[in-house]
Formats: C-alpha cells, structure tokens, sequence
C-alpha cells in the first residue's frame, strides 16, 4: 500500500481520484490547493503525488518546483486538454507523467501503479555501477553522476537514461524508449518523451558533459565517450 497525496481543486475530482486508488489498496490523502499540498507532503509520508496543473494559492508547477527541490518522489499531472504549453512546461520541471482530463480512473490507477513499480523496483542483480565513459549509474542506490558530480534525476529520468546507457551508439526510437520506461502499452507521445530527454542533457549539461546525441527522425543515442 502506498500513501498518495491528491491535490486537486474540485472536489468530485478528487473524489473519483480517491476511489480508483482506494479500490487498488493505496491510503489516500487529500489537498485542495497548493499551499496544502506541499504541507501535506511535510505532515505525511508521502509515496506519490497527484497533482493539478490549475490551482489556487500556488499552481501545480509551483508545487512540482518545490517539491524536486527536496528530492525524486514520482508525480503525475492532472491536465485539461487545451493546457498542451502547461503540460510540457510541467515534464520541464520535473513531473513523471500526465493524464489529460477527462480522464479514465483505471487509466489513472494504471499509471500510478507503473510510477510506483519503477520508484520501488529493486535493484539490478549486480553490485557494479553501469559506466558508460565519464557517466555512472549506480543501479544499487539510484544516483548518477558524471564524473565526481551527482546528478539528481526524477524516477522516469533514470529509467530512460538506463536504457540509453544499454547499447552506447545504439539509437533508441521513442516507442522503445517509452517501452523501456514505462512499460508495454502505454500511450506516451513522443513529445513527452522529448521533454524527458531535454530535462536530463540539461541536467547533464549542467555537471560538465553532454552524452546525449538527437537522430533526427529516429530517436536518441548514448555516445562513447
């Protein structure tokens, strides 16, 4: 059982929310702003958060911003249709996933149970950091770093930059990308994936490297380095 703030200004939303993730066994906590979003998330301890991108006090960015300040814990947004810039600049700051309103509860309650099953997957059978050049994944305790430089990654982040680093020179298509992340059948634009992989070159760029390399019209590679 895992304990999942929802943060959402409408009631009946967070209604429907609370039922699909009580029905799959999970302790819900509620939020009907911002502001009591990020005091919930200090009063409890929290596994997962979801979260609207329009609320008051302090939006769902806003929170989203604050809470990656403290660490990796899996959020998914909540969106409306004609938020497409809001969505994209959420994934920006950090979000895991997204699920476009009007959404299906069991949709939801899938998503949620892949960003917990990749938050809590246990540890690769090896007890050697994956090297790739100047790039390590240690596997074991979840951290990155380039050279002697930690860099902080979101639990979506890091599986996709586990699979880039699989086959260095190999050029993975969004659809594996998305396999490899998510998980089978799941309908992840190639825009969402884009802004994942922006998020960790800049991250990466930022520590002093830039392994990442764009194959126009086909996907992405890791370099040797």
């Amino acid at each position: 059982m895992a304990v999942i703030l929802v943060a959402d200004d409408d009631g009946h939303i967070r209604e429907v929310v609370r039922f699909a993730l009580e029905k799959d066994g999970h302790r819900v906590v509620e939020a009907a702003d911002g502001v009591a979003a990020l005091r919930a998330c200090a009063e409890h301890p929290i596994d997962l958060v979801v979260l609207d991108i329009v609320m008051p006090e302090l939006d769902g960015i806003g929170v989203c911003r604050k809470l990656r300040e403290r660490g990796a814990m899996p959020i998914l947004f909540l969106s409306s249709r004609d938020e497409e810039l809001d969505r994209i600049l959420g994934l920006e700051m950090g979000a895991d996933d997204y699920v476009t309103k009007p959404f299906s509860p069991r949709e939801l309650a899938a998503r949620v149970k892949a960003l917990l099953r990749r938050a809590s997957a246990p540890p690769e059978a090896t007890d050697q950091p994956l090297r790739r050049g100047d790039l390590v994944l240690d596997l074991q305790r979840h951290t990155c770093h380039w050279r002697a430089r930690e860099v902080l990654l979101t639990v979506t982040e890091f599986a996709l930059l586990r699979s880039l680093m699989g086959h260095v020179d190999k050029v993975y298509s969004r659809a594996e990308l998305v396999d490899h992340a998510y998980g089978l059948g799941h309908a992840i634009t190639d825009r969402t994936i884009d802004s994942h992989v922006r998020r960790i070159r800049r991250k990466l760029a930022d520590a002093g490297g830039d392994p990442i390399e764009t194959v126009h019209g086909v996907g992405y590679r890791l370099r040797s380095t």
